[in-house]
């Protein structure tokens, strides 16, 4: 196996594996969270939120994050990479998810998590965006919890000085 071959493999196994990471997180928080087990889904994990008056799910789309969060999807990466005529690469709207939650791993056993909202990526109109940008979404559960509701995301984000 050539160089790139072994990167690609290893970017395939630090996705999944991220997943899981941000579903353990998120259950030990919210504790009704599930990775969904759907290839063709556009989001990888459901939070159920209950309340007196109901329940409120979240659709979240995990990405790993070094330096930026990507907002596209509809390709593969990887070493397991198929190019098929009818898959489209998309970029995360609120009909796809409402939540991309990216993951920056700090060391092998520490992570951040950056909760950006499919209310702010379709005000953003770009495909990715830097960490150092975003810092105030960074381990905001806030954010989370108010994905859906655009005028607390807007709020927050003129609050903290994000211009949109």
């Amino acid at each position: 196996m050539n160089e790139r071959e072994e990167l690609g493999r290893q970017a395939s196994i630090d996705g999944f594996a991220h997943e899981h990471v941000v579903v353990g997180l998120l259950m030990k928080k919210y504790q009704n969270v599930s990775l969904v087990d759907l290839p063709l889904s556009t989001y990888d994990i459901v939070i159920v939120r209950k309340f007196d008056k109901g329940e409120d799910i979240i659709r979240a789309q995990v990405k790993t994050a070094k330096t930026s969060v990507s907002f596209t999807g509809g390709t593969r990466g990887g070493v397991d990479r198929t190019y098929k005529s009818g898959v489209k690469e998309y970029t995360q709207s609120t009909t796809t998810s409402d939540v991309v939650i990216g993951i920056h791993p700090k060391n092998e056993d520490s992570f951040d998590l950056y909760f950006i909202p499919t209310v702010l990526i379709g005000k953003l109109n770009q495909k990715s965006i830097s960490l150092n940008k975003i810092q105030f979404l960074k381990n905001n559960y806030y954010i989370l919890e108010n994905c859906k509701n655009e005028h607390v995301i807007i709020k927050e984000c003129k609050k903290n000085g994000f211009n949109i």
